[in-house]
């Protein structure tokens, strides 16, 4: 799989996306073997530091969205229930041979835009290097605060648009479009850079409220990784996360949300739902989930649930 290279000029985002929404497929690719190579060890470090700042430590359920090949499952160790997302089954299965020995990990292959799960059955939601495959950013923001809790958080990562690199670039005319400009820019078929604003008001929007953000990822440039080790970079990085990421310069950008929290009510008695019609009480059999409002039956195989059709 070919990585999007940065330095193509982007253009502008579709203002209505398609219906329904197109995703970015990973199906079939070596996405783990040709992007999380030692090259991106710093990135690893960078991100998972961002994440044990800014991730609840412990929980009931914790889903993942885009979770891949389970990069960073081992950071949910204090949640009883981790559920990881995936619309690539081949990705799914590469996470589950890594961690099919865990009781607490279920395997779904599901679109973000349409979530086989019940409302408010998630304490905290992650979804981290997703956003930017993503048309409609509020369709799939409205689907993701569906799910959650009240009191519960939601723990995204973005592009930002509003980087170091792309100012300097903009500034020495090098690049035609701005980073100051609001609106998302595609610079790849379905890969978006975003304005650390836009997204601000698209969480809102949603009903997400806004606790903190990080800036990550400082140290990306080549320029850097040649001189100094992964870990070192991190730790400069960690500091940086720390101290400057009120200036939100770094390409990547950290947000933790939260849910208004509400009066105690009754968890629902399940899991999923039907992501066709949206009925509640699947019928659980050996091999699939079958919906009795609509009748379609959802697969289950080797222990991955598929809602995909």
């Amino acid at each position: 799989m070919s990585i999007p290279n940065n330095e193509q000029q982007p253009r502008s985002a579709p203002l209505l996306p398609p219906d329904p929404p197109a995703l970015c497929d990973y199906e079939g690719s070596a996405y783990r073997v040709e992007f999380w190579t030692d090259a991106r060890a710093f990135e690893d470090l960078a991100e998972r530091r961002a994440l044990h700042t800014l991730l609840p430590p412990r929980g009931a359920r914790l889903i993942e969205i885009g979770a891949g090949f389970g990069r960073l499952a081992d950071l949910y160790a204090g949640y009883s229930q981790v559920i990881l997302v995936e619309p690539a089954l081949s990705m799914l299965r590469q996470a589950q041979e890594r961690l099919r020995h865990d009781p607490r990990f279920v395997f779904v292959r599901a679109n973000v835009y349409e979530l086989p799960l019940q409302d408010q059955t998630l304490d905290t939601v992650v979804m981290v290097r997703v956003l930017h495959h993503l048309v409609d950013v509020p369709h799939a923001l409205a689907e993701l605060r569906r799910i959650v809790r009240p009191g519960g958080a939601f723990i995204l990562e973005f592009a930002n648009k509003r980087n170091l690199k792309s100012i300097l670039r903009f500034a020495l005319r090098r690049q035609t479009w701005s980073p100051f400009a609001p609106e998302p820019y595609e610079f790849a078929p379905l890969n978006f850079d975003f304005h650390p604003t836009w997204v601000l008001q698209q969480l809102q929007r949603a009903g997400f409220a806004v606790q903190r953000q990080v800036a990550v990822s400082h140290f990306r440039a080549e320029f850097f990784k040649r001189r100094w080790s992964a870990a070192r970079l991190a730790a400069l990085d960690s500091w940086l996360q720390r101290y400057a990421s009120g200036l939100r310069l770094a390409p990547s950008i950290f947000v933790q949300a939260q849910v208004a929290a509400a009066a105690p009510s009754s968890p629902p008695d399940g899991l999923f739902r039907c992501p066709a019609c949206h009925h509640n009480a699947l019928v659980v059999a050996a091999d699939a989930l079958t919906c009795p409002a609509c009748g379609q039956a959802w697969p289950q195989r080797d222990g991955i649930y598929d809602f995909i059709k």
